[in-house]
């Protein structure tokens, strides 16, 4: 793997991080998409991330966090409110670039996100994160899954 594609990854990962930090503000604070957006631009994090992915992923699923919770509640075995805001968060992201980033190798969503969560949630939280989004894998990349057999 070359030095820029594996600085690219490693950008893309750093925008997911930097993602659950502001959807996890988004649900403690209640600030808008805008204020956050314009909140982490100013951080020095920022400089660091895969910027483009972080300024059309966050705001996508900051703006329709809604329609992504539904999904959600439909994918986990407790309702929403007892959900760690870290795990939500994350179960955002994943399951939103399940759905609508077709660009990103549905393994590659689960284990991004299982590593977030190791990385931010709870002790065992990655073990429920990775369930859950197998089972949204499964009804939202179904043709991926059967072609990779």
């Amino acid at each position: 793997m070359s030095k820029s594609s594996s600085k690219g990854a490693g950008a893309r990962t750093r925008a997911r991080e930097l993602m659950v930090q502001a959807l996890y503000q988004k649900q403690l604070a209640g600030h808008s998409t805008s204020e956050l957006v314009s909140q982490f631009h100013e951080q020095v994090a920022y400089e660091r991330v895969d910027q483009p992915f972080f300024d059309e992923v966050f705001p996508a699923i900051s703006d329709s966090q809604g329609e992504l919770e539904k999904k959600i509640d439909e994918l986990t075995d407790r309702p929403l409110e007892q959900l760690d805001p870290v795990e939500l968060a994350i179960l955002l992201i994943g399951v939103y670039e399940l759905e609508s980033r077709i660009d990103i190798p549905y393994r590659v969503v689960i284990n991004e996100s299982v590593n977030l969560a190791k990385r931010f949630g709870s002790i065992e939280g990655h073990k429920y994160i990775n369930a859950c989004l197998d089972v949204a894998a499964k009804s939202l990349r179904e043709i991926e899954i059967q072609a990779q057999g």
